[in-house]
Order: structure tokens, then sequence, then C-alpha cells
């Protein structure tokens, strides 16, 4: 299985890009992405942009991970305080 993650692209130099993934910046090759422009949000993966997505799918996917985020962290709580492993 394959993950891509939601990036904004902020800056291009050639077909390297600088991206935000949720405030870390990463670098991404462009060159599988025609007509990238800084504000865009692609799709990347393992270092590569797979295409263009809008903002508001983006924004909507970066939402879910932050949910996963917090829940993860919920579970880990509860397992501290009851030397239980939650599943």
């Amino acid at each position: 299985m394959c993950l891509s993650v939601p990036a904004q692209v902020i800056s291009i130099e050639g077909e390297i890009a600088k991206v935000s993934v949720g405030g870390t910046i990463l670098d991404a090759n462009l060159s599988l992405v025609e007509d990238t422009k800084i504000g865009d949000y692609i799709l990347l993966h393992t270092g590569f942009a797979l295409q263009i997505i809008d903002e508001k799918e983006a924004q909507e996917t970066l939402k879910t991970f932050e949910e996963f985020s917090e829940l993860n962290e919920a579970l880990d709580r509860e397992e501290e305080e009851t030397g239980e492993r939650v599943v």
C-alpha cells in the first residue's frame, strides 16, 4: 500500500520544490507534474509530487490526519493510566 500526503508548495527551483507538510519543510521533485505553482497543493509520495489537488481536498485530508493523531494521543494516555494496551 502506498501513502501520499498533501503538501503546499512554498518555493520552486527548477524541478525541486520546497513544500510544507504540517509545518515540516521537505523537498519535492516536480518532474511528474506539470505547471505546478507556488501555493498549489500536491500529493507527495517518497519525495515526488504525484498530482496537484485542490485546497479543499488537501485541508480535509490534513484534518483527518490531525484527528488520527489526536486519537493516537488519547489511546497512549489511556495506556499510561491503566497500564494496559488499548487495541
